[in-house]
């Protein structure tokens, strides 16, 4: 039942932001939508970064266990680009409300953790340092979030290219030939 109610919330607020185009998200404008009374909304969640910080942690962990279920790494980063580009309209939404920043931090901080755990998964960077694999994913995680801000119908229709040059930088396959 909690879980219905959070799931009911955020999709009053992906309803708010993304459909009626809301700049200025408030719990009161979330409770309305959902009508529900505002101690519920505080019942589940402590604001409106904590339901934004529950609702990317959902969203990451199905793309990671969808991922999973990939065969192999490169085909499980086109899932994510493709999950990414599905959900465009509702980042830039957020993005654009008086949450960005923390939604921003939030995006990374999540982006940061699924890449992680993808590289604990598949043994990646074993001879580096714990210092430089921090700093590998930090890159891999900026850069990611540069591609995907700005993409365009043409990187849609190149989508396969774009993973796959990605997934060589990533994992060191780049020569630089």
């Amino acid at each position: 039942m909690a879980m219905d109610m959070k799931k009911n919330i955020a999709g009053a607020a992906r309803t708010l932001l993304v459909d009626k185009k809301v700049k200025k998200l408030t719990v009161k404008d979330i409770v309305e939508e959902c009508q529900i009374t505002r101690q519920t909304f505080y019942y589940h969640f402590e604001d409106i970064p904590g339901l934004l910080h529950w609702i990317l942690e959902q969203q990451m962990e199905q793309i990671m266990q969808e991922a999973r279920s990939e065969q192999d790494p490169e085909a499980a980063l086109r899932y994510f680009f493709q999950m990414a580009v599905q959900a465009a309209p509702y980042i830039k939404k957020t993005i654009a409300s008086n949450y960005g920043d923390e939604f921003k931090e939030l995006l990374k901080q999540q982006l940061y953790r699924m890449f992680s755990q993808a590289v604990e998964e598949d043994g990646l960077y074993r001879s580096r340092t714990q210092a430089e694999v921090k700093l590998i994913l930090r890159y891999h995680c900026q850069a990611v979030m540069g591609i995907l801000g700005e993409w365009s119908e043409e990187d849609t229709r190149n989508l396969d290219f774009i993973v796959h040059e990605v997934y060589l930088l990533m994992t060191g396959g780049v020569s630089s030939d």
